[in-house]
C-alpha cells in the first residue's frame, strides 16, 4: 500500500507540475508485470530517440536492462539517494583486509563536515555508540510517530491491496505512513523536535506495546526517495548545534544514515550476485509459523512479529537482537529468512535487506560485515526490554520445560560451531566460559535444544 500510494501520488504531482507521464498501475489491463516489458511498449508508443533511466537498487533489475536489447540508447544515471558512489566505496574497500564501518564513517564524515571542529571530530570522538544503549525505564513518556489520514488516492490504494492480495501477511489499518515529499519532511521535522532528544540514550530498548519508541522512522521515506540523506543529517546536526539535542542522539542518527546506510549500500553492490547464497553454518531449518503470526509462548517474539504484522516496522534491535538472533541460533534456512525480512518491512529493498541480514544477522558472510556473530542469551533481552515479565518462559532459569530457549540455544549454537567460531577473537572469553561447563551440563544444553527445535519443526507452539 505505501509504495503503490507514493508512486500514485508522484505522477500526480509531476503531472501538477506539467510533465506527460505514462504511469502503469497494477491493474491495468495492458500491464506486462515487467520492467524491460512496460519499457518496451513506451518506447512503441512515443519513439524516443534514447531511454533515460535512473540506476536500480537491485542488481537483477540493472542487469536486465543492461541485457535487454532496446534498440535505441539507455542511458543509465547515478541514483542519488546515496551519498557514496560505487568507484568510491570500491577505491575505500581495495587493499583492506576488514571492511570495518567504523573507517567508512569518519571518511563520510570528514567528506561532507558533518560533526567536525577543526578537522576533528566535534566532542573529540567519533562514535558515541557506548552512550546508546540505555534499557527502558518504566513511565517513560514515548511521543506518537508520524501519522496522517489517507486521501483518495491513498484510500483507492487499500481497497485494491485488500482486493488483490487479502492473503498477504500484514493489516491494511490504520495506514499511517507519509506518501508524498511534503508529508516526508514533516515526518523527519516531527522526529527531531519530539523523539530525537532519547534517540541517543535509548536507541536499543523495546517496551511491550511501544514499536516506534524514540526511532526516526524515515527509512521508508529515504529508501523509496522522498527524503534524501544529506539533508536529514543536515537537519539532525543544525539542531545539536542549537542547543536542541544532545551529541550522543545527533551522532548516533547521523552514523545510522551516513555510515551504516552508505556502507550496507556499498557491501551490496561490491557483493551482489553471490551474496546471497553465502552462509557459514549450514542452518537449514524450516520458517515455523510463528513468523507468519502464529501463536507463540516466547513473549519476545509475539511481541516483535505481532509489531511487524500491524506496522510493516520493526526497529533495529528488534529486527537484530529477537528475530535475527532467534533465526541465528535456532539455525533457520538462511533463504527462507532473508525472503521474510524482504517480505514483510516497507523499507526493505534488496540493497538493503540482504546485507543486514545475511552478513550482520547470519553471520553468513564469515565477518565479511560484522566482527562477529550478533548472538545472544535471554539475559541481553530481559536487560534491554520488558517482555520477559509477562513471558511464558523463566529468563532466570537456563535449562528445562520452563527455561527461556534463548538461554540454551544460545549455548547450544556456539558448542556446535567451535570450529567456526573458537579463533574469533571478539568470541576468547565466551568460549573460555564454555570449555568450563561440565560434560553433564553440555549433555543438558544439548537435550533442551533438540527437544526445542523438534517441537518448532513440527509447527507446535512454543
Amino acid at each position: 500500500m505505501f509504495i503503490f500510494s507514493a508512486m500514485r501520488h508522484f505522477a500526480h504531482e509531476l503531472r501538477e507540475l506539467g510533465y506527460q507521464v505514462q504511469y502503469t498501475k497494477i491493474d491495468d489491463q495492458e500491464n506486462t508485470h515487467s520492467f524491460t516489458a512496460e519499457l518496451e511498449r513506451a518506447i512503441k508508443l512515443y519513439q524516443p530517440e534514447k531511454v533515460v533511466v535512473t540506476e536500480p537498487s537491485e542488481y537483477r533489475v540493472l542487469e536486465s536492462f543492461k541485457d535487454h536489447e532496446f534498440n535505441l540508447p539507455i542511458e543509465i544515471r547515478q541514483d542519488d539517494r546515496f551519498l557514496s558512489t560505487h568507484d568510491e566505496f570500491k577505491e575505500w574497500a581495495n587493499g583492506r583486509k576488514q571492511l570495518r564501518m567504523e573507517y567508512f564513517y569518519r571518511e563520510m564524515r570528514k567528506k561532507y563536515n558533518i560533526l567536525i571542529d577543526n578537522g576533528k571530530p566535534t566532542g573529540g570522538q567519533w562514535n558515541y555508540d557506548h552512550e546508546n544503549r540505555k534499557p527502558a525505564k518504566d513511565g517513560m513518556s514515548i511521543p506518537k510517530t508520524f501519522s496522517i489520514e489517507p486521501d483518495s488516492i491513498t484510500l483507492e490504494v487499500m481497497d485494491l491491496v485488500s482486493e488483490k492480495f487479502s492473503n498477504h501477511f500484514g493489516d491494511t489499518e490504520p495506514f499511517h505512513f507519509a506518501v508524498t515529499r511534503k508529508q516526508s519532511l514533516l515526518a523527519l521535522n516531527q522526529f527531531i523536535e519530539k523523539r530525537l532528544i532519547n534517540f541517543g540514550d535509548y536507541q536499543d530498548a523495546m517496551i511491550e506495546g511501544e514499536p516506534w519508541m524514540y526511532h526516526s522512522h524515515i527509512s521508508f521515506y529515504l529508501n523509496c526517495g522522498l527524503l534524501f540523506p544529506l539533508e536529514c543529517v543536515k537537519a539532525v546536526e543544525d539542531a545539536y548545534q542549537k542547543g536542541q539535542v544532545p551529541l550522543n542522539a545527533a551522532e548516533g542518527f547521523i552514523r545510522q544514515i551516513i555510515g551504516w546506510r552508505e556502507y550496507v549500500c556499498g557491501i551490496y553492490w561490491r557483493r551482489m550476485r553471490g551474496y546471497e547464497f553465502e552462509e557459514v553454518f549450514d542452518a537449514s531449518g524450516k520458517l515455523p509459523p510463528l513468523f507468519w503470526g502464529g501463536e507463540a509462548k516466547m513473549n519476545c517474539l509475539h511481541q516483535c512479529v505481532k509489531e511487524t504484522k500491524e506496522n510493516a516496522y520493526a526497529h533495529h534491535i528488534q529486527r537484530l537482537m529477537i528475530l535475527g538472533n532467534f533465526a541465528l541460533i535456532a539455525g533457520l534456512s538462511p533463504k527462507e529468512i532473508n525472503e521474510w525480512y524482504l517480505i514483510v518491512y516497507a523499507d526493505a529493498y534488496h540493497w538493503v535487506e540482504l546485507p543486514n541480514v545475511t552478513g550482520m544477522i547470519l553471520f553468513g558472510d564469515g565477518g565479511l560485515l560484522a566482527s562477529k556473530p550478533y548472538a545472544s542469551s535471554g539475559a541481553y533481552i530481559n536487560k534491554m526490554s520488558d517482555y520477559c515479565k509477562k513471558c511464558h518462559y523463566k529468563v532466570s532459569h537456563k535449562n528445562g520445560l520452563d527455561a527461556c530457549p534463548f538461554n540454551y540455544l544460545y549455548w547450544d549454537f556456539l558448542n556446535r560451531n567451535q570450529d567456526k567460531l573458537k579463533k574469533n577473537n571478539r568470541l576468547g572469553f565466551v568460549y573460555k566460559n564454555l570449555e568450563r561447563m561440565d560434560e553433564e551440563k553440555i549433555e543438558t544444553i544439548k537435550k533442551d535444544s533438540r527437544r526445542f527445535l523438534k517441537s518448532l519443526e513440527n509447527g507446535e507452539e512454543v
